[in-house]
This record gives C-alpha cells, structure tokens and sequence, in this order.
C-alpha cells in the first residue's frame, strides 16, 4: 500500500485507503485497518473524517462523526482503524485500495480547569439559543 498523500496542493486532507476488503453488513458497525500507524506531533491531533463522497458512493459514514488520534497512539498495535456505519439496507463491501477516509493534522493546546463557584450573569439562552 502506498504512503499517504495529498492529492492536490490545496488539499487540507490526506485520503487514508483500506489496507483489505471488508463487509459491512446492513445496519452494522465495522472496522477497516487502514495500514497507517504515525507518531503524531506532540502539539497536534490527528482527526480522521469520512470522505465528503464516501456516503454516498459506499452508504457508510461514521457513526460518531469522525475520529480522533492522539500523538501517543503509536505503537506497532495501534493501526488506524476506520470505524464505519452501513446506513443502507443491503451488504457493502469496501475493497482493498478504496480511499474511504481522510486525515487532517490539527494544532491543539491544552487548558487548565478551573472550578469557579459562580458564573457570568448574562445568558445566551440555553440549547440551540443562536436559532431565535
């Protein structure tokens, strides 16, 4: 399989392919291995996101939207698995080569929690308050 690329000089993402096919029964979750395993950045995260056309060529998505790696997830056990949802009514099978995902690397810090005992007095409104 081959490394990872950048298809072209504008893509933010890097198409990640199945390293094997695999079958995804309708209305089950499964994981594709994807033949990647990187040492993350320390500084970064790796999120994994479906294609923007996988859903609709395949009828599978992830089921929890996408994927995050952390820089520590590195060790020769710890392959990239795609994890995808078949939505469709019928059997789906990936083959070995298919670009079903993408990679983005993202510049993350990490923030001290603070417990305070009172909170700013204005409100926006609560849940879903910037759709009045």
């Amino acid at each position: 399989m081959p490394l990872p690329k950048y298809e072209t000089d504008g893509s933010v993402g890097f198409d990640i392919t199945a390293r094997e096919s695999v079958t995804i029964k309708a209305g089950t979750i499964e994981l594709i291995p994807s033949n990647i395993i990187v040492e993350v950045p320390k500084g970064y995260m790796l999120i994994v996101a479906s294609r923007s056309s996988t859903p609709r060529k395949h009828g599978v998505t992830p089921p929890h939207g996408f994927g995050i790696i952390d820089h520590d997830y590195c060790g020769p056990e710890d392959e990239i698995k795609i994890q995808v949802y078949n939505f469709s009514e019928k059997d789906v099978v990936i083959e070995r080569g298919t670009k079903i995902a993408q990679g983005v690397f993202v510049r993350m810090d990490k923030f001290e929690w603070e417990e305070v005992s009172e909170i700013k007095k204005d409100s926006r409104g609560g849940f879903g308050s910037t759709d009045k």
